[in-house]
């Protein structure tokens, strides 16, 4: 598995400069709110995913008055051999990834190749809010388990963009339409094919993680919601064809895997209407668990584990189920935050594993 020894940070976000070595088993970063402990998780996450945890442009990661920043990291790779991930971005928009000396041309290429999930009080907008946010969680793991996935996405995408274009056109070329809605329909029936299999995995691993961590009770669901009910290549076209006059009035494309969902419930009701605080958290890290699971399954080897803010809406008796679930030799590298160094002391001591520890005060980060 990919393990990440040390990381050079500059510039990053409220981090001015750091330089750290980690465990390859848990690391601990404690500090009081706006300190950077979430920062430098950001920066592990933003080496993997080339791009911040937040979804927020590159420039609003920059450290105010800086001109760029520069995350550099150590990784001990799956072969026993080492290489080196820089990421480097600035305020005029450039933006690069390089393994060791080579410069990656695409930045699509990295997808998968240091596979990590993170756990956040972010995640909460899964449940709270719109279907964008479920298919946009849908697409991250995806996108790094599977190129053709990526692939078919970012050729969906493109297609769709000229097809929305084309709707707004004062006079419409139904010859273009109908070519388009060949090529949308194409991609669209990897899109769902592979959503509705990842939805499967996810429901039954979910359940299973959620029942350990609640100590049984309710149950959880996922179920995915599309406009195509096959995989067949050909449906979307119908299905365009038919609502081709609804579209040329909105100009905008009405139906396609861009405006499906995944549902989830709480002994058959939503969650986000009947699932308490500690519910829904609950719920939220059994998913992240169940995509881990899914990744490790995937890609032969366990991804890195980030765990933000850990003890946020859990009772003692949750968080402690989780930290026997993740310290387990189930998992791989880990990194926790909270904010209190003595709870997080007491948290982690009956676990057994290697732990360093680390401090984040005013932006600076220095191991205990």
């Amino acid at each position: 598995m990919p393990v990440i020894e040390k990381i050079y940070v500059k510039d990053f976000r409220n981090i001015e400069t750091a330089e750290l070595e980690f465990s390859p088993c848990v690391n601990c970063i404690c500090g009081e709110n706006g300190q950077g402990k979430t920062n430098l998780m950001d920066a592990v996450y933003y080496l993997s995913m080339t791009r911040s945890s937040s979804g927020v442009n590159d420039r609003f990661c920059i450290r105010h008055g800086a001109a760029s920043f520069t995350i550099s990291g150590l990784y001990k790779m799956d072969d026993g051999t080492s290489s080196r991930f820089v990421a480097l971005a600035d305020t005029s928009g450039g933006k690069s990834l390089r393994r060791d000396s080579k410069v990656y041309d695409r930045l699509s290429a990295h997808m998968g190749v240091l596979p990590v999930v993170m756990v956040c009080p972010a995640d909460s907008s899964l449940v709270s809010e719109s279907s964008q946010e479920r298919r946009r969680f849908a697409n991250q793991v995806l996108s790094q388990l599977d190129p053709v996935y990526l692939y078919a996405l970012q050729r969906y995408n493109r297609f769709l963009l000229q097809r929305n274009k084309a709707l707004k056109e004062n006079t419409v070329d139904s010859q273009l339409l109908e070519v388009l809605d060949k090529a949308l329909s194409a991609e669209a029936a990897k899109i769902v094919g592979a959503r509705r299999r990842f939805a499967g995995e996810l429901a039954r691993r979910a359940g299973e993680y959620y029942r350990a961590l609640s100590g049984g009770g309710e149950s959880v669901s996922i179920e995915y919601e599309s406009c195509l009910g096959t995989d067949d290549p050909d449906e979307l076209a119908g299905l365009l064809g038919a609502c081709r006059g609804r579209d040329l009035y909105l100009k905008y494309t009405s139906t396609g895997p861009q405006r499906d969902d995944f549902v989830f419930t709480m002994d058959s009701y939503p969650i986000s209407k009947c699932g308490s605080q500690g519910q829904q958290k609950s719920f939220l890290v059994a998913l992240k668990l169940s995509q881990y699971d899914i990744m490790q399954q995937m890609c032969a080897r366990p991804p890195i584990l980030l765990l933000d803010d850990l003890f946020d809406k859990l009772d003692y008796q949750r968080t402690s189920r989780l930290l026997s679930l993740v310290c387990s030799s189930a998992f791989g590298q880990i990194f926790i935050s909270d904010c209190s160094l003595g709870r997080m002391k007491d948290a982690i001591a009956g676990t057994g594993k290697d732990t360093r520890f680390f401090i984040a005060s005013g932006g600076g980060i220095e191991t205990e």
